[in-house]
């Protein structure tokens, strides 16, 4: 979505309703069978602002058939609002055309912010439906705006006399954005082009909705059957009973379901013994969306990569990477190649390194069969149980969810930011897991209201993410409402959320997005949070993992669910000190998916590979960059490859390229005795509150008082 659908959302008006009492109310399913609510117009909670605290999202007055109706009239009264701008009498200024703008468009914002919420978060058929009903609607809607001649022109115009309208910095920087975000949405091209344009982006915008929606469905449909408990040996026993609810709940009895997840890999594989089994899931979860079939993507990839292809050249790009690399901080495609190319080499020898201990660990073991990519996770167990006298297993019993998320995740923001939370029971949910959090400052005041949203679910997507139901505007009076979506398996009734190593790391990254949005304090919602060049986003969520092992922190939350006892300290040492184990796969994995990424998005039109082409190209692809191992597949796969079909498209290096600052951030704090709060304070003020008012790496500057230096990922990871 562009800019002029972005997520504002308005500081609420009215009074809260008496529903919003402080007792707790049963949570409200958003999109489900809600009789008592009607969906007329009169009645449709997105057309006045959310009574709640906050503005929090009304979800219990939400029903299916409110969407479409809002949708389009907040599409008809934001054209409306453009059409006033640029057919005004009055000469451009700032205020009358740049400000206006800014405006614009608040209900056409309030229902997408809650519809893709949920479309990711708790979807279903209609929900779906819609989804791909809206795709080009919106995308047409989109060009309105973007290629208006008339608006342009007035935009030009403040654009040419930008230096003597003197404006303060972030506006000067708003009216350079917007001229840009017009000029490489094709507002500068001709008539027939921009209709050639209009035409590529309302395919483009059906085509990555039928991709996401076929791998959620797919992932689904694929989850590995189980017909015997001794199969499952090795697994831990509160994932078998959910493996044995799961089939319960699809009319299996006696047997056992295993949920795919979104990556290559799956956790299951470090943990099961039956070695059929792990190769059996993961050439399934390899399969995803080139088995032919419904759901296959090939199709749909190659489509979407040729008319991407075309759209940059219309706009004078070679290629689509090359469209999107101008606009990060890393700027060029030559840029982007150049680190992955200096990473690849020191990546593979790690990894081979790491390859050839498995293997041996296999002939001790007496079996004489050859690694493969299925045996990679299982054997790095055993290996790691053995080099460090300790098994992942171990670390479960000290990383309970609640443990984790308030003694830990909120516990290490407290001691550097001086916030507080208290869960709020008043506020409607659309799931009956989800909680909410009131975020209160270091003043005492309210700073944001925090959703989590840990579990997985048939109707979520995979992974984790963060997003803004409202992003913060000093222009709009807005404060935040932020969410973190983990998918962490839910244990059966009774039992405790028991968290691996990974996904501890994963909650304590993503609640690094919400201290960016939660910590904005920027005028125009253009630039705030968490709204930065995708290879800058990433960067302070990175920051964050540092707490999950610092020695204060993990102390904290590390204690035994059963009987509060902490980490034993020789078992908390020998945490810290695997932290560059396996990283020559982590690594190979990341890099092979990035490679793959950039060598699609760098085809012109007429080199994109075919459907049936397009799993060689990948091969071919990583062969030629020296990271091809058959012992490591990508994170991802060209056709379950979802962050290339959202904002990640030629962008999944930015994951690394964040890394670099990431790790010399980490030495920064490390240098400076850590969890300090005026070490908060800092890097608060310097940088995660500036959302995008100031170009990303001038932030990094002021933070770190110098460029980046990329030796702390080297060392890191083990690559120097």
């Amino acid at each position: 979505m562009s800019k002029y659908l972005k997520i504002l959302g308005t500081t609420s008006l009215l009074a809260m309703l008496a529903a919003c009492s402080g007792e707790q109310q049963a949570p409200a399913q958003a999109g489900d069978a809600q009789p008592e609510v009607e969906a007329s117009v009169a009645e449709n909670p997105f057309f006045m602002e959310s009574p709640y605290f906050f503005s929090f999202p009304p979800f219990d007055l939400i029903a299916n058939a409110h969407y479409q109706p809002a949708f389009e009239r907040g599409m008809a009264e934001q054209i409306a609002e453009v059409e006033a701008i640029s057919g005004q009498e009055a000469a451009a200024d700032f205020e009358n055309t740049i400000v206006a703008l800014e405006l614009s468009g608040q209900l056409l914002n309030r229902v997408s912010s809650v519809f893709f919420a949920l479309s990711s978060a708790h979807t279903n058929d209609e929900i779906q439906a819609l989804e791909q009903q809206l795709a080009p609607e919106l995308a047409a809607h989109n060009d309105a705006i973007l290629l208006n001649r008339d608006l342009f022109a007035r935009i030009s115009a403040l654009h040419e006399d930008r230096d003597e309208l003197g404006l303060d910095a972030e506006s000067h920087r708003l009216l350079e954005r917007t001229y840009i975000d017009f000029v490489r949405a094709g507002a500068a091209l001709d008539e027939e082009e921009q209709e050639q344009l209009k035409e590529i982006n309302a395919r483009i915008a059906v085509l990555e909705t039928q991709f996401s929606q076929n791998v959620l469905n797919e992932v689904n449909e694929l989850s590995i059957v189980v017909d015997s408990r001794e199969e499952l040996a090795g697994l831990d026993e509160a994932l078998i009973t959910a493996a044995e609810n799961a089939a319960e709940s699809r009319e299996l009895t006696g047997q056992f379901v295993l949920p795919l997840l979104n990556t290559s890999g799956q956790p299951a594989l470090a943990s099961l013994q039956n070695r059929d089994l792990r190769r059996r899931m993961l050439e399934t979860s390899l399969s995803r969306g080139s088995r032919g079939g419904e759901y296959d993507n090939r199709e749909t990839l190659t489509e979407v990569l040729r008319l991407r292809a075309e759209r940059a050249r219309m706009l004078g790009y070679e290629n689509h990477a090359a469209y999107i690399l101008e606009d990060e901080t890393a700027g060029s495609v030559e840029a982007v190649n150049q680190r992955l190319a200096e990473l690849a080499p020191p990546t593979v020898a790690n990894a081979r390194r790491e390859a050839a201990d498995l293997q041996q660990m296999i002939y001790d073991e007496g079996e004489d069969f050859t690694l493969a990519a299925w045996d990679w996770a299982y054997y790095t167990e055993i290996l790691r149980a053995d080099r460090f006298d300790f098994d992942e297993s171990e670390l479960r019993p000290y990383f309970e969810l609640d443990n984790v998320l308030l003694r830990g995740i909120f516990h290490a923001a407290e001691q550097l930011y001086g916030i507080t939370f208290e869960e709020r029971f008043d506020l409607p949910v659309y799931q009956e897991d989800v909680r909410v959090f009131e975020v209160f400052d270091v003043t005492g005041e309210t700073l944001a209201l925090f959703i989590i949203d840990s579990y997985a679910r048939p109707n979520k997507r995979g992974g984790a993410w963060m997003n803004a139901y409202i992003a913060q505007s000093h222009l709009l009076g807005s404060r935040p409402v932020v969410a973190n979506h983990l998918n962490i398996t839910k244990p059966p009734e009774g039992e405790p959320t028991l968290l691996s190593f990974d996904e501890v790391t994963t909650a304590f990254h993503e609640f690094g997005h919400a201290l960016h949005g939660m910590f904005s304090d920027v005028r125009y919602p253009s630039f705030s949070g968490t709204r930065v060049p995708r290879d800058f986003v990433e960067y302070p969520s990175q920051v964050n993992e540092m707490w999950a092992v610092w020695p204060e922190v993990l102390e904290n939350y590390a204690v035994h669910y059963e009987t509060g006892e902490a980490m034993p300290r020789e078992l908390l040492d020998k945490v810290l000190s695997t932290q560059q184990f396996n990283q020559g796969f982590a690594t190979a994995e990341y890099l092979a998916a990035s490679i793959v990424d950039q060598s699609l998005h760098q085809l012109a039109p007429e080199d994109v590979p075919s459907a049936e082409e397009v799993m060689d190209f990948e091969a071919m692809a990583l062969e030629q960059a020296g990271i091809g191992m058959e012992e490591i597949p990508p994170r991802y796969r060209a056709p379950y490859f979802s962050h290339i079909m959202g904002g990640y498209s030629a962008g999944y290096y930015s994951y690394i390229w964040s890394e670099v600052l990431d790790a010399d951030s980490v030495e920064w704090f490390r240098e400076n005795d850590g969890l300090l709060r005026e070490n908060g304070a800092h890097f608060r003020s310097a940088l995660l509150s500036r959302g995008g008012a100031e170009d990303a790496m001038t932030l990094f500057r002021n933070f770190r008082g110098r460029d980046a230096d990329i030796n702390a990922l080297l060392e890191r990871r083990g690559l120097n």
